[in-house]
C-alpha cells in the first residue's frame, strides 16, 4: 500500500491555508484513488475530488468538451480580446491557485514540465498544485517529479514566477 505524500517547493517556507484546504480534498479521498489500488485515469480522479473542491471554491472542469473546459487567459490583443489560453483541471475562485491532476503521462511523457510552463504564464496564478500517480507502470513517479522539481529549486538558475508548486502524490 502507497501513502498519500506532498511537498510544497520552495521547501523554504509553509503552506498556506488556502492551499493546505486544497491538498485535504486529495487526502480526504486518497482511499479512493491510491494508485497502488486503483488505475484510474487523470479524469476519474478529479471526479472523485470533484465535490471537496468546488466545496472550497474551485471551478473543476467537468469534461473535455469545449464548453466544460477551464480556460485560463494567458496573452491578450487588441481590445483585450483573449488571444491565447491554456486549460486547467482546476482553479480557485480567486484565480491564484491552478490545480492539474496527472495520471500516467506525469513523469514518462513531462506532462509535469508543460504543467509547470503553463502554470508560470498565467498572469494571476501564484500556486500551482501538481498531482500524480505515486505508482505507475512499476516506477514512482512522485519520487521522480519531486526529484526534478527540488533540482530546479535548488539549483537557482531558473526564477520561476510561482509563489509554489505542491506536488502531491496519490
Amino acid at each position: 500500500m502507497s501513502e498519500f505524500r506532498y511537498q510544497l517547493f520552495p521547501r523554504s517556507f509553509g503552506i498556506t491555508e488556502q492551499v493546505e484546504r486544497a491538498i485535504k480534498c486529495f487526502e480526504n479521498n486518497f482511499y479512493l484513488i491510491d494508485s497502488s489500488k486503483f488505475n484510474y485515469s487523470s479524469n476519474e480522479v478529479l471526479e472523485i475530488v470533484r465535490d471537496d473542491l468546488e466545496m472550497i471554491g474551485f471551478k473543476i472542469e467537468k469534461s473535455k468538451k469545449q464548453d466544460d473546459k477551464i480556460r485560463v487567459p494567458v496573452l491578450f490583443g487588441l481590445n483585450n480580446k483573449i488571444d491565447k489560453y491554456f486549460d486547467a483541471d482546476g482553479i480557485s475562485e480567486d484565480l491564484s491557485i491552478v490545480l492539474e491532476v496527472e495520471a500516467g503521462r506525469a513523469f514518462r511523457n513531462n506532462q509535469f514540465l508543460k504543467d509547470i510552463f503553463q502554470a508560470c504564464m498565467m498572469p494571476s496564478v501564484e500556486y500551482l498544485i501538481l498531482t500524480v500517480r505515486n505508482t505507475y507502470a512499476g516506477t514512482d513517479d512522485f519520487t521522480s517529479i519531486f526529484a526534478f522539481i527540488e533540482t530546479l529549486y535548488v539549483n537557482g538558475r531558473l526564477q520561476l514566477p510561482l509563489k509554489g508548486i505542491v506536488l502531491i502524490g496519490y
